[in-house]
């Protein structure tokens, strides 16, 4: 009897044992293998979260671009046409930009702190359009960067000017610093006058800035071998609108960069300077987005136009 009783003991711990690794199992899905899954942006795998994390604040994680909003043209240009009143003519185009490029005067003074978007800070300066604009100093510190909330500092890198290994060593300052604070560095590819721009040199210059250590590069775009210079830069390109063009061909430019590779676009004149600067941003980022051909964009540039004038008093 005593024997009986043990054996049915046993066979009763056992089986709660067995209950209790297969509630086990359920819960902890053990079956199931950890996720691991690769950053959406090249050349970030090994970037820390946090640092991670603020890329993302720059470029739209669904579709690993950007539509960078760049009115930072005060720091040498001045009052230029366009950003006269950033807060009458650039502040409503925000809700439409993944990243504002900006200085800090302006951030603090223009730009109303519920902004939840990525903060880029023109992060080197100095001389203004009246003298060799190659001359540039870091002109921001990295508390100041932190205390505001940036997710990239921007430094101008002036690749076969007269400064270049002066602004080399800004860039690479700056990397060091932001590395250490987990806050991106975007070198900006500066061409100087004598410069030929051609695939040729876009190669070299953002090839220097990602060996260097910047986390993404803003360079121009090319008519000839524009793949090329994305193919050989192993971090994310976005390109430089320019010049104010008319508003298809600035689409057009947009959508040419991006289907040749590059991760968006850092617009400034060719949005504010636009007949009309909130279609722009939308038409914009309607390519960069949602891979709108250029006619598709322009149609809706100009659908969103007549809606404006529409509304507008007499």
């Amino acid at each position: 009897m005593g024997a009986a009783i043990r054996y049915y003991q046993q066979t009763r711990e056992n089986k709660d044992v067995a209950d209790e690794d297969s509630e086990s199992a359920k819960k902890y899905q053990i079956d199931v293998p950890a996720r691991n899954e690769p950053f959406f942006l090249k050349g970030s795998n090994h970037l820390d979260w946090g640092m991670q994390n603020r890329l993302s604040q720059i470029f739209n994680p669904r579709s690993g671009r950007t539509v960078m909003l760049a009115f930072d043209h005060g720091y040498f240009l001045g009052p230029t046409s366009g950003l006269e009143r950033v807060d009458l003519n650039i502040v409503p185009l925000i809700p439409y930009a993944d990243t504002l490029m900006l200085t800090r005067g302006i951030l603090r003074t223009s730009i109303p702190p519920t902004y939840t978007g990525g903060i880029v800070l023109r992060s080197s300066g100095g001389p203004s359009i009246l003298k060799e604009l190659s001359n540039e100093e870091i002109a921001i510190s990295i508390d100041e960067a932190i205390r505001l909330n940036a997710a990239a500092m921007a430094v101008q890198v002036f690749i076969g000017g007269e400064y270049e290994t002066k602004s080399i060593h800004n860039l690479t300052r700056l990397i060091d610093l932001g590395n250490q604070h987990g806050i991106a560095t975007l070198g900006v590819t500066a061409v100087g006058r004598d410069m030929v721009r051609d695939a040729n040199y876009m190669r070299l210059a953002t090839r220097i800035c990602a060996e260097l250590g910047a986390t993404y590069v803003k360079t121009y775009f090319v008519e000839q071998g524009f793949d090329t210079v994305v193919a050989s830069c192993p971090v994310p390109i976005v390109i430089a609108g320019g010049k104010r063009l008319p508003e298809r061909e600035a689409l057009e430019l947009a959508f040419n960069a991006v289907d040749q590779g590059a991760c968006g676009v850092d617009m400034g004149r060719n949005i504010f300077q636009s007949e009309c600067p909130l279609a722009m941003i939308q038409a914009v980022r309607k390519v960069v987005h949602e891979n709108a051909r250029v006619q598709e964009a322009y149609d809706y540039y100009l659908e969103i136009r007549d809606q404006q004038d529409s509304q507008s008093p007499e």
